[in-house]
């Protein structure tokens, strides 16, 4: 290949929690530690990505995944004839999945892919754990093929770079959910539709891409929301409401609190928010959320915040 990547770097900025990029047969990754909520807003705030929307975890091997996701009969069928390769499979979270709810969305489910080229799957295999990775750009830009491509987007944001030369597919993942009977094709990709339908010999629901956007692997289910109803952009809670503050300057308050980020960090903020209305779900009926500013991961933040806040109303 000409390359020499060095792995053990990566796999070391991974344990460290930081983002290390490295090359799959589809496109260049931006990996962090999947298990890490930090880690994974990272993510984020590298690529600029306007929304929350679940990633792709990539593991090197099915009996890894399995430790993450329960496979149905069909999801084990597509894993073994498509794994290692560009084919990601949404199935539900196993019991004790250790994936970052800001990895996944806060959704039940979990996208996972074993890739099939041989640096990618080394580095995998190295690390010995789920690497959440999105494509290794900034977000609306061209998909990275080359490692240059990620230096010219990414720069510094990125704590290593592995090289392994040009990606032969160039193309992102196939997305099939395994959540539907039968399951449903989300995102165009690497493996064709026609392929997938023969593997398994019935049709998959939702084969046609109408606008030809990328579709992210949680579409078809709701977005997170939790049971209790929120009230946004409030100075301080009533009783009988948890609190979800952020910043130093927080009112006092008798009941349940949880601060996204004392210190007023975004990022911070944007690791803690699934995790923190799990808890105030689980403890009050009625959730107040403090302002959170409209810059950076704050427009990610809020964007959430607001469907959390919506009215319950049938997905169209």
């Amino acid at each position: 290949m000409g390359h020499t990547p060095d792995i053990a770097q990566a796999v070391e900025a991974l344990r460290a929690g930081k983002l290390a990029a490295f090359p799959t047969e589809t496109v260049y990754g931006l990996g962090a530690d999947a298990r890490s909520d930090t880690a994974v807003a990272a993510i984020y705030a590298a690529k600029g990505r306007p929304q929350f929307n679940p990633l792709i975890m990539h593991v090197a091997s099915l009996q890894e995944a399995r430790r993450y996701g329960a496979f149905s009969d069909t999801a084990l069928k597509l894993a073994e004839a498509f794994w290692p390769g560009p084919l990601t499979l949404v199935v539900p979270k196993s019991a004790d999945c250790p994936v970052s709810l800001l990895a996944t969305a806060g959704l039940d489910s979990i996208a996972l892919r074993v890739p099939a080229h041989p640096v990618g799957r080394a580095l995998l295999t190295a690390f010995g754990g789920p690497v959440a990775a999105p494509s290794a750009n900034l977000s609306g830009r061209l998909s990275p093929t080359h490692a240059s491509h990620v230096r010219d987007q990414l720069g510094d944001k990125v704590a290593e770079i592995v090289d392994g030369g040009p990606t032969e597919v160039g193309l992102e993942s196939t997305i099939v959910s395994c959540l539907t009977d039968p399951p449903s094709h989300l995102r165009a990709g690497g493996v064709a539709c026609e392929e997938i339908e023969q593997a398994l010999g019935i049709k998959l629901a939702g084969g046609e891409m109408e606008d030809g956007k990328p579709i992210s692997p949680g579409q078809l289910q709701h977005h997170y929301a939790p049971d209790a109803t929120l009230r946004l952009n409030v100075e301080r809670a009533e009783p009988g409401e948890a609190f979800l503050a952020f910043g130093p300057d927080v009112p006092d308050h008798n009941g349940v609190l949880k601060n996204l980020s004392p210190s007023g960090d975004l990022q911070e903020a944007a690791a803690n928010l699934f995790a923190h209305l799990h808890e105030l779900d689980a403890a009050a009926d009625r959730i107040a959320v403090m302002p959170v500013p409209e810059t950076g991961l704050g427009e990610a933040i809020n964007d959430r915040l607001r469907r959390a806040a919506a009215p319950r109303t049938l997905d169209v």
